[in-house]
C-alpha cells in the first residue's frame, strides 16, 4: 500500500505506473483504494449485478493500467463533496447517503466492514493488489476511526510504503516527522519509502537519504524523477486545477469556467492535447476571455450552487456577450443543465435551494430526481455522424423545445439539446471529446484542424512510459519482496 506524507504527493500516478509495470512482468495485478474523496468519478461494474456504479476516476485509470475492467470494489467508499462541510457517500458503487464531516466519522466503523469485504473480492484470483491511501497517516487526530490509511493497513495486514514529495520541499522532515508521531503498531507496517517528483541529479540527495535512514531506519525504494508523462493522465481531483489554466498565448482559445463543484473535468483532456487549441481554466475572480472561440461548461456536483457562483463571478454576462459575438458554447452534464431556463430540485438533494434560473441559452428545463443515472453508453453524433463511447453519472431529467434537436443518440435514445443555429449545445454524456473522429469533425466546424489521436491510446502510451521510468528508478523487486502475493 502506498501512503503519502501528505495529499497530492503523486500516489495515484505511482500506483497506476506500478500496476502497469506489474502487468508488463506478467502478474495479475489489481488496484484498490479504501476511501477516495473526489467529484471526478467513473462508472464501474458491480460484480454479480446487472447495473453499474461509481468509483473514483483514479481507480478507473489504475484498472486500465492493470488491463482489467474496473469494478466498484476497487474503491468501496467514494466521497463526493457537495458543500464546504458535507459530501455524498458512495459505498460499493451505490449512493449510501449524505453526511457532514463530523457525522461521517461516526459511520466509519460500519464502512470499514464494506472496505474489508471489497478488499477480499479484489484479491480473488490476483497475484498482487496495490492499494492507495488518502491524505496522510500522520493525521493522528483521525486515526481511531481511520479506514483510508493505517486503520485499513493494520486490519488487512498490508505492508506500507510511504511516498514523500520532494518538489514541495521539507521531504526529510515529512518522513522523519511521520515516523516520529506514528503509533508503534502503525510504524511497524512501514516497509520503506519512495521519494517522488525529484528534479535534477538524484546523486545530490544521497545525504538526504542517509539522514532519513538515520531518523527512521526505513530503507529507500528509490527516487522517482519528475514524471512528465503524468500530465497526459486524467487528474484525480480538482487539486490538479491549481496547475492548469495558464494560456499558451496562441491557438484557438477554449475557456472552461472552474466551477466550485466541478466534476469529471478530464472531459477536457482531449482538447488540452490538441496543439492547435489554447485551453484555459478560468478561476473565480477572473473574467471569461473575450478572445475565446469556445466556452465549455463542465460537469458539476451541485448545479444550483454553481449557477449562483457563476453569476457572482459575472460569468453569466461574459457568456451572454460571447454568445452575441457568435462564439460556440458546449455544456456537459451539470453544465448542460445550467444552459437551460430553470433547474428544479424539489427534494433538496443538492442543498436548501429548491429552484434556480438557468443561463437561458437553451430552451430546456431540468428537474433533479431521486434516481441517479450511472451507466456506460455507446452513442452516435447526429450532427457529425460519428460514434462516441462514454458514460453518464447524473441526477435529473431535462425536457424542452430544444431537445427536439438532440446532440446524440445514446443506446438508441435521443440525448441533449441544441440551439437553432447549432452554436450552443449540451448533453449528459461524459467522454464526448475522447473519440478522435468526433473531435476532428467538431473542431473542423470551428475552423480548427485536429492532430491528436485516440485518447485511450494516448493514456496507455503514457502508462507504458511511466512504467518504464519506474522500472529504471525504483527497486521494484524489493517492493514485490515485501508484498504478500495472493492468495494471502
Amino acid at each position: 500500500m502506498l501512503q503519502g506524507t501528505g495529499s497530492d504527493v503523486g500516489k495515484s500516478v505511482l500506483v497506476a505506473g506500478l500496476c502497469r509495470a506489474a502487468l508488463r512482468r506478467g502478474l495479475k495485478v489489481r488496484p484498490f483504494k479504501p476511501q477516495n474523496m473526489s467529484n471526478n468519478a467513473a462508472v464501474a461494474l458491480i460484480p454479480g449485478e446487472s447495473g453499474e456504479g461509481e468509483i473514483g476516476r483514479a481507480q478507473w485509470l489504475q484498472a486500465l493500467a492493470c488491463g482489467v475492467e474496473p469494478t466498484v470494489h476497487m474503491n468501496p467508499v467514494l466521497l463526493k463533496p457537495q458543500s464546504e462541510t458535507g459530501s455524498q457517500i458512495i459505498v460499493q458503487g451505490k449512493v449510501f447517503g449524505s453526511a457532514k464531516a463530523r457525522d461521517y466519522q461516526a459511520l466509519k466503523p460500519q464502512l470499514m466492514e464494506a472496505v474489508l469485504a471489497s478488499w477480499r473480492v479484489v484479491g480473488e484470483g490476483a497475484d498482487l493488489v496495490i492499494a492507495e491511501g488518502a491524505g496522510s497517516p500522520a493525521e493522528i487526530n483521525l486515526r481511531s476511526r481511520d479506514i483510508a490509511n493505517m486503520g485499513f493497513a493494520t486490519r488487512a495486514n498490508v505492508p506500507v510504503v510511504l511516498v514523500g514529495d520532494i518538489d514541495r520541499g521539507g521531504v526529510i522532515a515529512s518522513l522523519a516527522g511521520t515516523h516520529r508521531i506514528l503509533a508503534d503498531e502503525d510504524r511497524a507496517m512501514v516497509a520503506g519509502y519512495i521519494i517522488n517528483k525529484f528534479r535534477g541529479d538524484a546523486v545530490l540527495f544521497e545525504d538526504g537519504i542517509a539522514a532519513i535512514g538515520g531518523f527512521t531506519g526505513w530503507p529507500c525504494f528509490g527516487i522517482v524523477k519528475w514524471l512528465s508523462e503524468a500530465a497526459r493522465l486524467p487528474a484525480e481531483d480538482s487539486v490538479a486545477l491549481q496547475q492548469l489554466g495558464a494560456s499558451r498565448g496562441s491557438g484557438f482559445k477554449v475557456a472552461v469556467p472552474a466551477l466550485g463543484h466541478i466534476s469529471n473535468f478530464d472531459d477536457i483532456d482531449p482538447l488540452r492535447a490538441e496543439p492547435a487549441l489554447d485551453v484555459v481554466f478560468v478561476r473565480p475572480g477572473e473574467r471569461l476571455p473575450v478572445d475565446a472561440g469556445l466556452v465549455i461548461l463542465p460537469g458539476s456536483k451541485s448545479t444550483i450552487a454553481d449557477l449562483d457562483a457563476f453569476r457572482a463571478n459575472g460569468w453569466d454576462s461574459d457568456l451572454a456577450a460571447h454568445r452575441a459575438r457568435g462564439g460556440a458554447i458546449v455544456g456537459l452534464c451539470g453544465g448542460y443543465q445550467m444552459l437551460g431556463s430553470t433547474v428544479l430540485d424539489p427534494l433538496g438533494q443538492e442543498g436548501c435551494e429548491r429552484q434556480a434560473a438557468g443561463l437561458g441559452l437553451l430552451d430546456i428545463e431540468t428537474e433533479l430526481l431521486p434516481e441517479k443515472t450511472v451507466r456506460t453508453s455507446s452513442a452516435h453524433s447526429l450532427a457529425f455522424d460519428e460514434p462516441v463511447d462514454g458514460y453518464e453519472i447524473h441526477l435529473g431529467r431535462t425536457t424542452g423545445r430544444d431537445t427536439a434537436r438532440p446532440v446524440l443518440m445514446v443506446d438508441g435514445v435521443a440525448d441533449g439539446a441544441s440551439s437553432a443555429d447549432g452554436k450552443v449545445f449540451g448533453c449528459y454524456l461524459h467522454g464526448l471529446f475522447n473519440a478522435a473522429g468526433f473531435r476532428a469533425r467538431f473542431l473542423s466546424s470551428l475552423g480548427v484542424a485536429s492532430s491528436a489521436g485516440d485518447q485511450t491510446g494516448a493514456i496507455n502510451a503514457a502508462l507504458d512510459a511511466i512504467a518504464e521510468q519506474l522500472e529504471a528508478q525504483l527497486d521494484i523487486d524489493g517492493l514485490l519482496a515485501v508484498s504478500p502475493l495472493y492468495p494471502p
